[in-house]
């Protein structure tokens, strides 16, 4: 079963917090609320996963001054702010700044669950793509030098023979490269491993090193 995900309300009107929070509670949500952006940093625990509600214009520390603290603090949770005094340029300036969303007061309750939904949904997403990125970014780790010059090289479109010319090897040794290539990779397709070293930023090029390793001198077969 999914976990259930908490909603954070951070809004200066007590009014709204319980408005908002019974429309997000009726909705199964986790909902905790604080008065202030002050008071939210207190209790924040980066770890957390779920939305933040925020609004804009409050006493103190205001919406977008917490939205720039806590994106200094790398991926956190997605926000949707609302608020009853925006405008065009700040909203576009809290978009921009990375938040889901942008509503204004009074909050319709279709439209907040809507955007607070679409919010946890693109964040869920992103973490595991980011996730994904980091498992794949631990394959391309274990890959020997050798190994990484012969992936430069098929990112650059090179033949098995071009590539075998390129590092002075005979091109059966290529072949074994690129197999173990593939199954560290975990691709099952060329075109598959060319996505992954996209994703990666594999640069595509020459051969970063001239040398020639054991694994590479014709005179003995490929050992794993």
């Amino acid at each position: 079963m999914t976990a259930v995900q908490t909603v954070f309300l951070v809004d200066d009107d007590a009014g709204v917090l319980r408005a908002l929070s019974r429309v997000l509670r009726e909705e199964g949500w986790r909902v905790e609320t604080f008065e202030s952006a002050e008071a939210f940093l207190v209790g924040h625990r980066p770890e957390a996963e779920g939305c933040l509600v925020l609004d804009v214009t409050m006493p103190g520390l205001d919406g977008l001054e917490l939205q720039r603290r806590l994106a200094a603090g790398g991926p956190g949770l997605p926000i949707v702010f609302v608020t009853g005094h925006g405008d065009i340029p700040m909203s576009v300036q809290a978009i921009k700044a990375g938040a889901a969303d942008f509503l204004t007061k009074p909050v319709q309750a279709h439209a907040l669950v809507t955007a607070v939904r679409s919010a946890i949904a693109q964040a869920d997403s992103a973490r595991q793509a980011r996730s994904d990125t980091d498992e794949l970014r631990q394959r391309l780790a274990s890959l020997t030098p050798r190994e990484r010059d012969v992936l430069a090289a098929l990112a650059a479109g090179k033949l098995n023979k071009q590539i075998a010319a390129d590092l002075g090897v005979v091109e059966q040794t290529v072949k074994y490269h690129r197999a173990r290539i593939m199954q560290r990779m975990q691709a099952k397709t060329v075109a598959e491993l060319m996505h992954i070293t996209a994703r990666l930023g594999v640069a595509a090029g020459a051969p970063a090193g001239s040398s020639v390793s054991p694994i590479d001198r014709p005179s003995k077969p490929p050992r794993p």
